[in-house]
This record gives C-alpha cells, structure tokens and sequence, in this order.
C-alpha cells in the first residue's frame, strides 16, 4: 500500500517595508495583523501535523500567527533553509520598475526573469525547483504518511507545484499564490513493489485558497 504525505502549503504574510522592492531572500518583517485568515486557516489545518518554516523570519512569524489561534499547543517549528525563496541575488533591495526598465524585453510576463536566466548572484527559478523538489522527496521520505504544513512562499510554493504536475518552469511561474492562501498536494509514495526508481505520483487538491474564518 502507498504511503500518500498531505503538503499544506502556506505563503508568509505580507512583507513590511519592502515598498515595490524585490527582497527574494532577504530577511524582511511581515504584518500579521489581519486576524480572519489566520482563524480560518487554524481551522483548516490538521490537528496533527508537522509544522516546517523556510529559514527567514517571516514565514516563522506567519506560523506563529496561525498557531496562535488554535486552542492545543503549539508543535515545534522546524526550519528548513532549503524551502527559502528564490535567490535573486545582485537585483535584491532594487526596486521592480527600475529593473524592468533597464531589462527592457528580457523580462518574464509573470516574474522578474524568465524561469532559466539567474539573476547576478542569485539562481534561476528552474534552480529553485530542483533546490525545493530535492527537499520536498526528503522531508516526503522522513514524514511518510503523515500530514506536513510548510509555511513558505511564493515561489517554493510555485515550485513544488512545478515538480509535483511536471510542469515546465515557465509555466510554472504562471500560477498566482497570495500571501497567507494555502495550496494542498498529495504525495503518494510507489508501492513496496514496484520497480526500482519508479516516480511517486501527486494529486493536487487545493491551489491558492485564501481562507477566512
């Protein structure tokens, strides 16, 4: 029988003092003020959970404010570094409009870049899918069964779903994830067996869902 890990992905709060800038992995503050969604989002989560953050401080803030909300105490946090943000290197701390009018054509529709070019210093999404897909199979192995809420962002999320649905990356970048919306995916472990090196399947259950209590 397959073991199926239910992902509840959770992207961070709404980031402070970023005013149009791009901070990729740049440890920024976030509000947590809007107490409905974190009701809500208390409420849909499972009971019994492993709880993992990235590494910056604003998706440990937006566990803490979710957590906050429901009655049971609180699991432990356990941070994964390989779950932070895409790295955008030299463009971090620039302000969005200025590095679209200096990149002129070479910008992505969706994002900043298109999904293979890295930024100077920094990593290409398609980097951060096999950064977050490596770590998504580990955790997947070490968690096997159990339910796993990973608060996150944008673009971990975007690319798990990438890696989840075998999308290519440019595609992936297409996906809209708002702050404090949760997306839920299933990973359904091969069967004891089946061949050595056969793929785990996914089922995606819930994309972007902003809910309120």
């Amino acid at each position: 029988m397959s073991a199926i890990t239910r992902w509840w992905w959770i992207r961070h709060a709404p980031v402070t003092g970023a005013q149009g800038r791009v901070y990729g992995q740049m440890d920024m503050d976030c509000d947590t003020s809007d107490t409905p969604i974190y009701d809500g989002l208390a409420a849909l989560l499972p009971r019994e959970a492993v709880w993992v953050t990235s590494n910056l401080s604003r998706t440990t803030r937006t566990a803490e404010a979710i957590l906050a909300r429901r009655p049971d105490p609180a699991p432990d946090l356990c941070p994964q570094p390989e779950l932070a943000e895409q790295s955008f290197g030299d463009w971090q701390g620039r302000h969005r409009d200025e590095l679209v009018a200096e990149r002129g054509e070479q910008w992505n529709r969706f994002w900043l870049a298109p999904a293979h070019e890295a930024p100077p210093g920094g990593e290409s999404f398609a980097d951060l899918i096999d950064r977050v897909g490596v770590a998504v199979e580990r955790l997947s192995r070490d968690y096997a069964g159990q339910d796993v809420v990973a608060v996150t962002h944008g673009g971990t999320i975007r690319a798990a779903l990438a890696r989840a649905l075998l999308l290519d990356p440019e595609r992936a970048l297409s996906f809209v994830v708002d702050n404090c919306a949760l997306t839920r995916i299933d990973h359904i472990a091969p069967p004891a067996e089946s061949p050595d090196g056969t793929p785990p399947a996914w089922r995606v259950a819930l994309v972007n869902h902003v809910p309120r209590a």
